[in-house]
């Protein structure tokens, strides 16, 4: 016959509940823009933002109902990105972008509301982890039924033959940063012992395939550098993180010298030496926005959130992106919050959780100099708040002290200090 303290102890609760997985899924499609290819069914933009700003209320909503005490987590990481949201808020009140800033504001309040109820289940497991891998998963898993449907579409002339989103409007940048990111964080969990081999070869050949079709050169070096720094911060804890460093080193050798040719096509994309040194056209863009008169107020502050462009033409830098809508003090928010996430994660010990974090801060911030987004609501904001996660210590646990069903009393389970 069982002990009576036994059969009145409470079972222990592990993971997080299945509804933070949902809000989670629902804030990447909210990041998921509404622009891009050709659509094989005709999807007016309208639509698509409806979907998309439909998918950050539901996530709210659902991170609300689930967190309605409001129990958040302290986090470094979203306090300085409110700073950010507060000084967004500031410069776009002049209207000078017009009563798009305004909205953008508000979808960045809600964005970073969602993540801060989020809070309270971040606790440094790899939940989350599982969770980012399946929805970027299911989202490439649409970009290889469109190209299966119609590959002229799906290559378009436009962009060069480069690969596309056609059931959801996808650049080939997005596609090739998706692709990336399921790659490294899928490695990363099965270097950890996380994942089973054969199930982790199931998503990384794919995937990889996705990002050569892409030719996304940014997405291909924030892969290879993100990645090599994570293996490096194993480097002392784990054996097969070496095995696996020193396998890409040889290949990374063996393909530079008999793949050259193959390799340096890749990267060009066809294109003339010139416009690959102006970063296709980049560079151009870059120096008038540079040229271009500001006030002293629009150098500390910005114009205010914009559609990310200069004179109709992509930023396509963070940095620039930043110093355009938030100023020099917007620059010094978000290298705050990157040199946070870098010091935080140079200070855990080794573990699967911190080397996810580690390839993720890596991938953003070598993503940073060609791609935007550190600014504003975006995929690498998700991106660097599933690192922030991942750094979280274990919360302080204590035994709790309950009565079994003969008033006797006895220490069982745990519950988190307040």
């Amino acid at each position: 016959m069982l002990d009576p303290a036994v059969r009145a102890e409470p079972s222990i609760r592990t993971g997080m509940p299945k509804a933070v997985g949902v809000a989670w899924t629902l804030l990447i499609i909210n990041t998921l823009g509404s622009t891009g290819a050709k659509t094989l069914l005709p999807l007016p933009r309208s639509v698509s933002q409806l979907i998309t700003m439909g998918a950050l209320g539901a996530a709210f909503v659902i991170a609300l109902a689930l967190n309605a005490r409001l129990r958040i987590r302290p986090s470094a990481y979203l306090f300085l990105l409110t700073l950010l949201l507060v000084l967004s808020v500031v410069s776009s009140l002049n209207l000078e972008g017009g009563f798009g800033a305004l909205f953008r504001c508000f979808r960045f309040a809600l964005f970073l509301s969602t993540l801060w109820l989020l809070t309270r289940w971040w606790n440094g497991g790899l939940d989350l982890v599982r969770t980012h891998i399946r929805a970027y998963g299911v989202v490439l898993v649409t970009v290889v039924i469109g190209l299966a449907l119609g590959p002229g579409n799906a290559m378009p002339f436009e962009y060069g033959g480069r690969l596309t989103g056609t059931l959801w409007p996808l650049t080939p940048p997005q596609v090739g940063q998706y692709a990336a990111i399921v790659i490294g964080l899928t490695v990363l969990l099965w270097l950890g012992g996380k994942l089973e081999r054969k199930h982790a070869l199931v998503v990384i050949v794919p995937a990889f395939g996705i990002l050569l079709l892409t030719h996304t050169r940014t997405a291909m070096l924030g892969l290879v550098a993100g990645t090599v720094v994570a293996l490096m911060s194993q480097w002392m804890s784990s054996a097969r993180a070496r095995k696996v460093f020193t396998w890409l080193v040889f290949g990374g050798l063996f393909a530079a010298v008999a793949l050259g040719g193959l390799l340096q096509a890749w990267f060009l994309r066809g294109q003339s030496e010139e416009n690959f040194s102006s970063l296709t056209g980049r560079a151009k863009v870059w120096d008038a926005l540079l040229d271009a008169p500001r006030t002293t107020l629009e150098y500390l502050f910005g114009v205010g959130l914009t559609d990310k462009s200069f004179d109709g033409l992509p930023i396509d830098s963070s940095w620039l992106a930043v110093y355009h809508e938030q100023g020099y003090v917007g620059i010094a928010i978000v290298a705050a919050f990157m040199l946070v996430l870098v010091v935080v994660a140079v200070l855990r010990p080794p573990s699967p959780a911190r080397a996810c974090a580690i390839f993720l801060i890596t991938y953003c911030l070598s993503a940073s100099y060609t791609e935007a987004g550190l600014g504003d609501a975006s995929p690498y904001l998700l991106h660097l708040a599933l690192a922030a996660s991942l750094l979280v210590r274990a919360p302080a646990e204590e035994p709790e002290f309950v009565k079994d069903d003969r008033g006797r009393g006895f220490t069982t389970d745990v519950k988190e200090r307040a």
